[in-house]
């Protein structure tokens, strides 16, 4: 689960990490309130949307001024004029896609004179089973860019779960940022500057607010040294394991329906695992491996999955109607392709699913059903004798073929 920018600010700030003062607005008419709550001379107006790219992206209405998400304002004025021109507008950023993201809400904070700007991010690595945290002196900048043009600029350690995180830790992040030389530079020339050792600070908060909040992602970008010498969190995104969030009820109530794709949205309310895809051709699935398995034999014979679906090995006819529903409400869906093995889930059950849901949506693209296991010669009479057009397929390669030469024609 994904939360927003100032949402994340404010948890981190709640663990000491240093973050600007700024107002969440959700109404156009609060925006020169909120704005005159926050000391000058410059104000930055944040479209929030869970996306990144948000200052290099555009939006669709002319009336939203032809900038970027991001606007850097000089007075309480300027700042609300901003405000306003952003909320209700589309944008559209590279990980939106066309389609974009509809702005319900922007951050307004105090701005920063910047003198150096980092990246600093705290991630489960699956490789290893360890947090780790990935530091780079390139901040301000795709990530993914530096890593491929300047990979010796990006510097990776885990930490070891069974001593956790220790001084040596912040320390190595504050090196790899450069701030030890960046302090003795400033020392050279008379000022006090301690960036190193609130870096270390840093480091520990954020360690600390990733594992007490079962955290995926923690993504600071970029981590500012201000011109005065203390660092600053400008920009904030976190992710959270969706499985552990009934252990995090404050986690849960930051959660923004509206940016969720509202598929996926209905699939969770009926703990059904959907992620949808760009194909044409829709899955229906118990288990994930197998779910994974059905998208690869489609790709195999020259079709594209429009969704990844499993509804689990204890579905009932309630959750496989709901599923059916979500697959044919995709309107790049041209065909779908039901593949059950009955261990846990019988698939009679599956079969009556099936009709509910066509009785209830129509069925206005080919249907490829491949049963096996508990009670398979039961399912497949249910679907024999519903009156449906319903192409039946004896094993999962003889289902991928067919659901593909239907959609192809």
């Amino acid at each position: 689960m994904n939360i927003h920018e100032y949402q994340a600010k404010q948890l981190l700030k709640s663990y000491g990490a240093p973050v600007a003062e700024g107002r969440v607005v959700l109404r156009a008419e609060e925006a020169k309130r909120a704005a005159g709550e926050l000391d000058g001379p410059i104000w930055v107006v944040k479209a929030q949307i869970h996306a990144g790219g948000r200052g290099k992206g555009r939006f669709k209405e002319p009336e939203a001024g032809g900038k970027g998400g991001v606007r850097i304002c000089r007075s309480v004025e300027e700042a609300a004029e901003e405000a306003e021109r952003m909320l209700g507008r589309t944008l559209v950023t590279e990980q939106t896609g066309p389609a974009g993201r509809t702005v319900n809400r922007v951050y307004i904070e105090e701005g920063a004179e910047i003198a150096r700007e980092f990246y600093l991010s705290l991630l489960v690595d699956r490789k290893t089973s360890r947090i780790s945290f990935v530091v780079s002196t390139e901040g301000g900048m795709d990530i993914e860019q530096v890593a491929h043009d300047t990979p010796e600029r990006i510097a990776t350690f885990g930490v070891d779960p069974a001593t956790g995180l220790s001084g040596f830790h912040g320390a190595k992040v504050a090196a790899a940022l450069g701030l030890y030389d960046l302090d003795r530079a400033a020392a050279a020339q008379g000022r006090q500057q301690r960036s190193a050792k609130q870096c270390v600070r840093l480091v520990e908060s954020l360690y600390r607010a990733f594992v007490d909040k079962d955290a995926e992602l923690l993504e600071i970008n970029p981590l500012i040294l201000t011109a005065g010498g203390d660092l600053r969190v400008l920009d904030a995104k976190m992710r959270f394991d969706a499985n552990a969030l009934y252990r995090h009820p404050d986690i849960l109530a930051l959660r923004d329906e509206s940016e969720e794709d509202p598929k996926e949205l209905a699939a969770s309310k009926f703990d059904l695992n959907y992620i949808a895809l760009d194909g044409e051709i829709g899955c229906m699935v118990n288990g994930a491996g197998l779910a994974m398995a059905t998208m690869d034999i489609i790709k195999l014979y020259g079709g594209e999955p429009a969704n990844f679906l499993d509804v689990g090995g204890g579905a009932t006819k309630e959750k496989v109607t709901e599923a059916f529903k979500i697959i044919t409400s995709d309107p790049k869906v041209k065909g779908i392709l039901v593949n059950i093995f009955g261990g846990i889930m019988r698939c009679d059950i599956i079969a009556e699913g099936i009709i509910a849901a066509v009785r209830e949506v129509g069925l206005k693209v080919p249907l490829v059903v491949r049963l096996e296991g508990t009670n398979v010669e039961l399912g497949r009479k249910i679907l024999a004798e519903s009156g449906l057009n319903v192409i039946a397929a004896d094993d999962l390669a003889d289902a991928a073929k067919k659901i593909v030469k239907a959609v192809k024609g």
